[in-house]
């Protein structure tokens, strides 16, 4: 059973293994998104997604909900919020001095609420995947599809926000 233990957290951290899973871990780690949402958000291709939900949905990190044709994903159990949490909060810590990216800030500082400019979801500069500055502002993003939108067409979404 001792050794077993180890197999399953293996397993477990291999399903993690990838950046673009961890991500669809930070989107959804409030709420459920339907597949749609997320695939916008994270900008990748249906079959992509649909084979790192797989991943997810096997190792048991998310689980599915249908309603309609619709199917939405949600974590399965809070603690793997909290497990992704502590592991961020150890690379924050280790990359303070390397890194000047405000994600990397201490976690303490990384409270307020506010909104992706571009999807509209609700993130803190602690759960975005992204952030970035323009002239003197910070913005943050639920996933990466967002934030190159927002990069792309930046003054469309920082008007929009000025008058929101």
């Amino acid at each position: 059973m001792y050794y077993e233990v180890f197999q399953l957290h293996a397993k477990l951290l291999k399903a993690l293994s990838n950046p673009k899973r961890l991500e669809i871990i930070q989107l959804i780690r409030e709420e459920e998104l339907p597949v749609a949402e997320i695939q916008e958000m994270l900008d990748l291709p249906q079959g992509n997604l649909s084979q790192h939900l797989q991943v997810l949905r096997a190792a048991g990190i998310v689980k599915t909900r249908r309603e309609g044709k619709q199917i939405y994903y949600s974590i399965s159990h809070k603690n793997f919020i909290k497990a992704s949490d502590l592991f961020r909060e150890v690379l924050i810590e280790r990359n303070k001095d390397a890194v000047s990216d405000i994600a990397f800030k201490k976690m303490a500082d990384l409270v307020p609420l506010t909104s992706d400019p571009v999807c509209g979801m609700r993130v803190s500069p602690k759960t975005s995947a992204f952030a970035y500055k323009n002239t003197g502002d910070e913005f943050y993003f639920c996933g990466s599809g967002c934030y190159e939108r927002f990069k792309k067409y930046p003054k469309k979404y920082i008007r929009a926000v000025a008058f929101a």
